[in-house]
């Protein structure tokens, strides 16, 4: 015992010295200091993200730009260098990402420290984000991220603050809806409720064209990136007479048959929601952790499902995964080590040899096919380990009441 008193402070020290350590590397990437090889990922801030600032500055949204898929409270995340005036707009939103990522940080490692907890799922944060790249502060994927930490985080003790947060980040960008999944407790729900009610309410008041996204994002195609797109990586080997082309926002294959495959990939993204559903009317054993391995898992399966896998996305995956793994009882350890190292197969594709993955030629689509591989591969164990530790063996009844509460640690969701 005394051992491992004595060892807790080196272990804090270590964290810290590689979390500072890796956030200087990514800001000087961002700042331009060091110039990461590939594409520059920093235009989306300094262009994009600085075009709507403006439109929103004057009390609109963007209606006439497509690439604007995101729900109302996105305005918040672009508007807040405005927090910082005495930068560019750039500058301020690189300074305030890197805060977000701070704040994921600090909240992991205080959980880690309470009964039952352990420093692995900050270390995962510490790890996982520097796998991907400057692309981490050059989107405000990062703070939403941060905002989906603290609502997991908070769901044992304080259930109106998770559903609070989970209904607002739901508001920055739809997915922190799927913390929810495994939450049992109505107050949650109901608080997550009231929450979009209310911020969907003002900037429907206050703001044109608040849910113009829904059309943008349903017109969508498919991404590059995506796991659909590998049909098209291959069939332009032999034929496919289609493009490659700027659509919608990101880069999409743009011919014959990418309706199907479009298609193919809602249904797949609705039967991915058919399973959690019935995985919640047949789950019994809810543990400590039940919760947050419910949500890594329902944000795996829709990001592997989807018609775009950005970057990005993986900066959500390596949240949860490190919340999953905060907690000592988490069945999510190997899926949270294939999605590190999908992190890495990330930055990989993107930026550094994503001209590789626009020109599908060998290199890009064995690093799509490792990439996307390994997201299907945690995702699938993520789904089989829920089932199996939440949902009794079909040959035996389910448990008694008595039984159910004997499998549960003191504090539960």
């Amino acid at each position: 015992m005394e051992t491992t008193v004595a060892r807790r402070p080196l272990l804090w020290l270590m964290l810290g010295v590689v979390w500072a350590a890796t956030r200087v590397m990514l800001l000087l990437f961002v700042f331009k200091v060091v110039v990461f090889p590939g594409p520059d990922v920093t235009s989306d801030v300094s262009v994009i993200y600085h075009g709507w600032y403006d439109v929103l500055r004057g009390g609109t949204f963007p209606l006439q730009d497509v690439t604007w898929q995101y729900p109302p409270a996105a305005a918040l995340a672009i508007l807040s260098p405005g927090l910082l005036p005495f930068l560019g707009y750039a500058e301020a939103f690189f300074v305030l990402a890197f805060l977000a990522d701070l704040a994921a940080f600090a909240l992991l490692g205080y959980a880690g420290r309470r009964p039952g907890r352990t420093l692995a799922g900050a270390w995962v944060w510490v790890v996982g984000v520097p796998l991907l790249g400057p692309t981490v502060y050059a989107r405000y994927d990062v703070m939403v991220t941060a905002v989906a930490v603290a609502a997991l985080l908070a769901g044992a003790r304080h259930p109106r603050v998770m559903g609070a947060l989970a209904g607002f980040g739901a508001m920055l960008k739809v997915w922190p809806v799927l913390l929810l999944i495994g939450v049992r407790r109505r107050t949650s729900w109901v608080a997550a409720g009231v929450t979009v009610a209310v911020v969907a309410g003002v900037f429907w008041l206050a703001m044109p064209g608040a849910f113009a996204f829904l059309t943008f994002q349903r017109d969508r195609g498919t991404e590059v990136e995506s796991l659909g797109s590998l049909v098209f990586h291959v069939a332009r080997h032999h034929g496919w007479d289609g493009q490659v082309l700027l659509n919608y926002g990101s880069v999409e294959f743009l011919g014959p048959h990418v309706d199907i495959v479009s298609t193919a990939a809602l249904f797949l993204t609705g039967a991915a929601f058919s399973w959690l559903l019935l995985w919640r009317l047949v789950a019994v054993r809810f543990r400590s952790s039940t919760a947050v391995d419910a949500a890594f898992t329902a944000v795996l399966l829709f990001t592997v499902t989807s018609r775009v896998i950005s970057p990005q996305y993986l900066v959500w995956l390596v949240g949860l995964a490190a919340v999953c793994l905060c907690f000592r009882a988490t069945r999510m350890r190997w899926p949270a080590a294939l999605v590190l190292a999908a992190c890495l197969v990330t930055v990989l594709e993107f930026p550094v040899w994503f001209a590789h993955v626009v020109a599908s030629d060998t290199l890009g689509v064995t690093l799509l096919f490792a990439r996307n591989g390994l997201l299907v591969a945690a995702a699938v164990t993520a789904a089989v380990r829920l089932w199996r530790s939440t949902v009794p063996p079909s040959a035996r009844a389910p448990l008694p009441a008595q039984a159910e509460r004997a499998e549960e640690t003191p504090v539960s969701y």
